[in-house]
C-alpha cells in the first residue's frame, strides 16, 4: 500500500501548487502501476484529462483527487486531507484574479509561475523588463506614447504590471538576473523626462542584492539571442525550470531538457557578452548625465 504524503511545499501560488500536485500524483499513480487510461475511467474521464492533470494544465476537482488517491491506495484520512487541502489551495484566485478581464489565459499562467519562481532570468531587447519599470514608463508602452489618452482598461493594466513587481520587495524575495540591450536605454520611451526617470529607478533597485542588471554593449548586440525570453526557476523540486516566449498571438512554455539547456547556455553567453553589473551602473550613471 501507498502511504507517500504529498511533498510539503513553501508558500506558493495556486498554479505553482496545481503543477505541483499533478506531479505528485503521476508519482502515487506510477508507484501503483495504474495506467493514465485506467485512471482516467476511474474518474469519468479519458487518458487525456489524467495528462492534463498531472501535467498541471487543468484546475483539479477534490472529488477527483480523493477517487485517484483510493485508486492508488493512499488511505489513511490524514494523508488525504493534505492532499485536499493543497487541491483547495491550488483552486483558489490569486491576487491577479481581479484583472483576469484584462489577461489572456496563457499571460495568468505566466503571473501565476512568476510568483512562485525562486530566481527569475530575463533578457530584454526592447523595453526595459517589466519588473523594473517606472510606473510613467509602463504606462508610455500601454498606452502606445498617448498617455493622456489612456482609458480605465490602459490604467488597470499598468496597475496589474506595478502590482507584479511587489514580488520583488516581500520577504524570501525571488532573485532577479536581467540582461538588457544597450539600445533599450537610449529609446524614448514616453520623453526625456520618463526615461531619465526609469534611469534613475534602475540605478536604485540595481543597490538591491536580489537584483541584478547587465547590459550588451552595441558592438555585440543580436549576437547570442535573436529575442527576448524569460527562464524560470523554482525551489519546489516538483517544478521544473520554464522558459516562457511571447509573441503577438499568445506565448510559448517551454520546459523539455534540450530547450532548457539551450536557453541556459544562451543565458550564459549573454551574461559573458554583457558588461558587468558594476561597469552596467556605470553606463547608467552616464545616460543619467547625459539625460
Amino acid at each position: 500500500m501507498i502511504t507517500g504524503e504529498p511533498t510539503p511545499e513553501r508558500e506558493s501560488g495556486p498554479t505553482a501548487l496545481r503543477i505541483v500536485l499533478g506531479a505528485q500524483l503521476r508519482r502515487l499513480r506510477e508507484a501503483a502501476e495504474i495506467s493514465r487510461a485506467d485512471a482516467g475511467y476511474a474518474i469519468r474521464g479519458s487518458e487525456s484529462k489524467i495528462s492534463r492533470m498531472e501535467l498541471g494544465r487543468v484546475g483539479l476537482k477534490e472529488r477527483d483527487v480523493n477517487d485517484l488517491l483510493m485508486m492508488y491506495g493512499v488511505t489513511e484520512d490524514e494523508v488525504r486531507a493534505k492532499f485536499l487541502d493543497m487541491v483547495r489551495r491550488s483552486n483558489s484566485p490569486g491576487w491577479w484574479h481581479r484583472y483576469s478581464d484584462l489577461m489572456p489565459d496563457w499571460f495568468q499562467d505566466y503571473v501565476g509561475l512568476e510568483e512562485a519562481a525562486s530566481r527569475i532570468l530575463t533578457y530584454e531587447t526592447q523595453f526595459i523588463p517589466g519588473l523594473l519599470q517606472t510606473e510613467d514608463y509602463a504606462m508610455a508602452i500601454a498606452s502606445h506614447g498617448r498617455p493622456e489618452l489612456a482609458g480605465p482598461a490602459v490604467k488597470r493594466r499598468v496597475a496589474l504590471r506595478m502590482q507584479r513587481q511587489k514580488i520583488l520587495q516581500r520577504p524570501g524575495a525571488p532573485r532577479l538576473w536581467a540582461v538588457i540591450d544597450e539600445s533599450v536605454l537610449h529609446r524614448p520611451i514616453g520623453g526625456r523626462r520618463v526615461l531619465l526617470e526609469q534611469v534613475e529607478h534602475l540605478l536604485s533597485v540595481t543597490r538591491e542584492s536580489s537584483i541584478t542588471l547587465q547590459v550588451v554593449p552595441y558592438q555585440l548586440s543580436g549576437y547570442a539571442a535573436e529575442g527576448a525570453f524569460t527562464m524560470l526557476r523554482f525551489g519546489e523540486p516538483d517544478l521544473p525550470d520554464i522558459v516562457y516566449l511571447e509573441h503577438l498571438a499568445g506565448a510559448l512554455y517551454l520546459d523539455k531538457l534540450d530547450e532548457l539547456e539551450v536557453y541556459s547556455r544562451v543565458f550564459d553567453r549573454l551574461t559573458v557578452d554583457a558588461e558587468t553589473p558594476d561597469r552596467s551602473r556605470q553606463l547608467l550613471s552616464k545616460i543619467r548625465a547625459d539625460l
